[in-house]
């Protein structure tokens, strides 16, 4: 294959493509969602759209199509729970869980406050604050895992920690 590129119609250059891609892609999808079952959606949706428009994808520009397929897409389900929570507020609340309407509301809207401030962190903190306080994993093992000293992590921790304490007006992150 000399000067050509691999065709992405080709299953075989696909997987390859796939394989290669996978696990940066689901980690790039899951920082932009906090959630892994989401981040899955978001990937295979990307890499159907992919295998679906293999002809017209360059192959050299593919790991950049993905990457912004992703990104698209995560962006869509933003917008759609916006519009979801402005119908929400429209209608009445339905309470499940015997909480009064003004405990829901203020959970929700902190719920929201906290995934917004967590969006504005810096993509070192946030994936360094997720890592820690999601997934449970120890300051030396986030150090491994992004290839940075353990100091470099404590010191992105908390500057995090100091933004959302103070974006949230609460001292017991």
């Amino acid at each position: 294959m000399a000067n050509k590129h691999p065709n992405l119609c080709e299953e075989e250059h696909f997987n390859a493509f796939y394989l290669e891609h996978i696990k940066a892609v689901n980690n790039f999808a899951f920082y932009k969602s906090g959630d892994k079952s989401v981040a899955l959606d978001l990937v295979q949706d990307a890499f159907s759209k992919i295998w679906e428009n293999c002809s017209s994808v360059d192959y050299t520009k593919a790991k950049t199509y993905l990457f912004t397929t992703v990104n698209n897409l995560f962006l869509n389900i933003v917008r759609h729970q916006k519009v979801v929570l402005t119908y929400a507020k429209a209608s009445p609340y339905l309470d499940k869980t015997n909480q009064t309407p003004e405990y829901l509301l203020e959970e929700e809207e902190f719920k929201n406050k906290l995934q917004a401030v967590i969006a504005d962190l810096s993509e070192e903190q946030r994936e360094v604050f997720l890592l820690n306080r999601i997934e449970d994993k120890k300051y030396r093992e986030i150090a491994e895992l992004l290839g940075v000293s353990q100091k470099t992590v404590e010191k992105r921790m908390s500057a995090a920690l100091k933004i959302l304490r103070e974006k949230l007006n609460n001292k017991t992150i």
